[in-house]
């Protein structure tokens, strides 16, 4: 091993390191940290901001509003890329530092990878307490970064520039792990971000991580190979774990070797095209009829690249058939096993091409086929209804703005959502043309992803149109990115939706007997009692002085041609549209649990507690 040394400060030492790091898969290689995002302030601004100008020609930088909303840009650009790239966040100490953790748990959460570098207090205690500081009283060494200790797939504290190497090398093994990827946090002391320290030549040298897709064990394979033989039944659920891994090509020569159709998660969805005859949409709570009818009678389900979260299983209220039983093929034997499953620990892509061979001449039954062919014609028909404008004059609904979005965009448009009562009509009707097309975050279902999301998704895709659908309540939690989009020049196009208050959980509230209190959007009279008329806020006018260009629409063909106009320009460009409330979106096809009070004196909450406990006697313990 070479003696040679280069003598640089630990933040140095840190951003050329990341700088020779690549992924390499299926002889593709990439830079694993395209470029960092920072708002400095004390404690990262002499270490990290320092070497960011020292190596600018190594590592972008780009400059952001909001440290929550960095880690959810950098989100975005991780997975448009597959996971195969990443970028870094770095942050002061502080309230900088503690803004991180929700964008850290949300990445954690997807299975998405980001870096992290919060400052720290001083290592050495020279200065203490700091600005900033939490001082604990009984555990001197803990500071606010350790609530990122939770969220994080891998934690560290580099205490000593020695303690970089180490630390450098396990966060990128995690980075790049696909089973195990999500949050990676260095936490950086600021004095040892500034320290000197020779550092071997070998720590800057370019390492390849290569991203395995490992193939399953062959006792695994050959008994799947029999409950798929086995089954009658038998339906695919297509989870995120599929685009990860690139298997939409797998995925479908499955389906069409064995006639098995596809239903899909909302990290899923898109893993077939629309029009495939084997995709029948989203499946659970938001799922469409055709899906949740064959879910109830599945005898076997294939769990491919899904956590199975409990929209996913209606609550465990789903899957009915008695003789039901789960095959799953994950990367991770920790989602593998969920509902007593058969497991397939592998590579999504491995895993559907080996068993595809494996297959060769087994296909369900064509009445099978016939059946859930027919059932997606039906479903089109509640489409294209909910899409349907009868008069183009009048106020749009939110499902029309679906349906006129979905008239405008192109194959390659990427179109992004996380929370509220969007997430719901775009599982159920969105109409997705390509693998990277529906882009839903609702594994944490974070209000105020979708504006920074979308400027990490137009920095990995450069030229394609990238659409962000925002309600205003997440447009209120989180819209300060917009500046970046403007500085940065990336031409993001915003979808605001205007329906005066929280839409999803007013609805939610009704159900359970909360009575749709705290979720509108009202004037609070002089006696303290809240009137009918809405506040005389101008979201339009608020995404303007920030530098977008604002397109208002008032009518369905107004909105269609404002989101052509949209789409054709070169800055950022907001539609904005205020909706017509009346529900037009097909209603919930399956349950979804959120405990009802038990006992209340209000006649809403005991009607709503009935209709619970009638639900909730359907929820199976699958073993």
């Amino acid at each position: 091993m070479s003696a040679a040394t280069r003598r640089l400060t630990t933040a140095q030492a840190l951003v050329r390191f990341l700088s020779a790091q690549y992924t390499e898969r299926d002889g593709v290689r990439r830079r694993l940290i395209a470029g960092t995002w920072g708002i400095f302030g004390h404690g990262n601004v002499a270490g990290i901001g320092q070497a960011l100008v020292e190596y600018a020609d190594v590592m972008p930088y780009h400059q952001g509003r909001n440290e929550q909303a960095m880690v959810h840009a950098a989100v975005g650009y991780a997975r448009q890329l597959n996971r195969l790239s990443a970028q870094a966040v770095t942050t002061s100490i502080g309230p900088g530092a503690t803004n991180l953790v929700t964008g850290a748990a949300l990445a954690t959460v997807n299975r998405l990878p980001v870096l992290l570098l919060p400052g720290d207090y001083f290592a050495s205690r020279v200065a203490d307490p700091l600005l900033q500081q939490l001082e604990h009283p009984v555990e001197a060494d803990v500071s606010v970064n350790d609530t990122l200790r939770p969220v994080s797939r891998y934690f560290d504290r580099v205490t000593r520039p020695e303690a970089l190497v180490p630390s450098a090398l396990g966060a990128v093994r995690v980075l790049t792990d696909p089973a195990e990827t999500g949050a990676v946090t260095l936490a950086l002391p600021q004095d040892v971000q500034a320290e000197a320290y020779d550092w071997p030549e070998e720590f800057f040298a370019e390492r390849v991580w290569s991203v395995r897709r490992p193939a399953p064990d062959p006792a695994e394979l050959a008994a799947a190979v029999a409950a798929v033989r086995a089954a009658r039944r038998p339906l695919v659920v297509a989870g995120g774990g599929i685009h990860h891994s690139e298997a939409e090509e797998a995925l479908k020569a499955f389906v069409e070797a064995t006639g098995i159709p596809v239903a899909s998660t909302q990290a899923g969805k898109g893993s077939l095209r629309h029009d495939h005859p084997a995709d029948l949409g989203g499946i659970g709570h938001t799922g469409t009829a055709v899906s949740d009818e064959l879910a109830r009678t599945a005898d076997l389900v294939i769990g491919v690249g899904t956590r199975y979260t409990d929209f996913t299983t209606a609550s465990g209220t789903l899957f009915q058939n008695p003789d039901v039983r789960f095959l799953n093929l994950n990367i991770t034997g920790f989602d593998a096993h969920k509902l007593a499953a058969r497991t397939l620990v592998c590579d999504a892509r491995s895993g559907l091409e080996l068993l595809t061979e494996a297959l060769a001449g087994h296909r369900v039954e064509p009445s099978y086929e016939a059946e859930y062919r027919a059932g997606k014609e039906r479903w089109e028909q509640v489409v294209e209804t909910a899409y349907r404008a009868q008069d183009e004059t009048a106020v749009p609904t939110q499902t029309q703005v679906l349906g006129a979005l979905d008239a405008v965009v192109g194959d390659e448009d990427v179109v992004i959502n996380a929370a509220g009562s969007l997430p719901g009509d775009l599982h159920k009707l969105w109409r997705s043309r390509s693998p990277r097309q529906y882009h839903l975050e609702y594994g944490y279902s974070c209000m105020g992803y979708e504006i920074p999301a979308a400027l990490g998704v137009q920095q990995a895709a450069p030229g394609t149109p990238v659409w962000a659908l925002v309600g205003d309540g997440t447009y209120l939690m989180n819209p300060t990115e917009i500046v970046t989009a403007v500085q940065e020049n990336l031409p993001v196009k915003l979808v605001l939706v205007q329906n005066h208050g929280y839409a999803s959980i007013g609805g939610l509230s009704e159900s359970v007997g909360a009575e749709r209190f705290g979720t509108a959007y009202r004037h609070r009279a002089g006696d303290g009692t809240f009137t009918g008329a809405p506040l005389p806020v101008d979201l339009a006018a608020n995404a303007a002085s920030l530098g977008m260009d604002v397109l208002r629409a008032k009518t369905v063909r107004e909105l269609r041609d404002a989101l052509a106009e949209a789409r054709a320009s070169s800055r950022p460009t907001c539609v904005y549209v205020e909706t017509d409330p009346a529900p037009t979106a097909p209603p919930a096809e399956a349950w979804w649990d959120v405990p009802v009070a038990e006992v209340s004196a209000r006649e809403a909450a005991a009607r709503a507690r009935a209709r619970y406990d009638t639900e909730v006697a359907e929820r199976r313990r699958h073993l």
